[in-house]
């Protein structure tokens, strides 16, 4: 058996398994803070500062958040390339593999042959 991960490890192992899940709880997280944003803080003073808006911790978070949904969605798309690629070459690599194991085979059997008759 073998040893058990770091949680480190573990944690990039879901990240490149499931981008998909990751992208939907983000967004999750992104709607809920808007939510307080928008309906909680309206309700705690009437006024509406736009530059003290900006500074306040919600909204950081919410920049924060939007950042790295943005920077997860071009990684995404990054390691679907590199997958694509990888994939193309996996399939050719073992095509042209067992063509070269099937002739080095006959050649093997060829010469064996040939030996045999001297």
């Amino acid at each position: 058996s073998s040893p058990p991960r770091p949680p480190n490890e573990v944690v990039l192992c879901r990240l490149h398994a499931a981008p998909a899940a990751i992208l939907a709880a983000m967004a999750r997280m992104l709607l809920i803070a808007l939510a307080v944003v928008l309906f909680v803080a309206p309700a705690a003073s009437l006024t509406f500062d736009v530059a003290g808006a900006k500074n306040r911790p919600v909204s950081k978070v919410i920049t924060l958040l939007k950042d790295m949904l943005k920077t997860l969605e071009k990684e995404a798309e990054d390691d679907e390339e590199i997958y694509d690629k990888m994939a193309c070459w996996c399939t050719t690599n073992d095509r042209e593999k067992t063509k070269s194991i099937s002739d080095a085979e006959a050649r093997i059997e060829d010469l064996t042959n040939k030996i045999e008759e001297f």
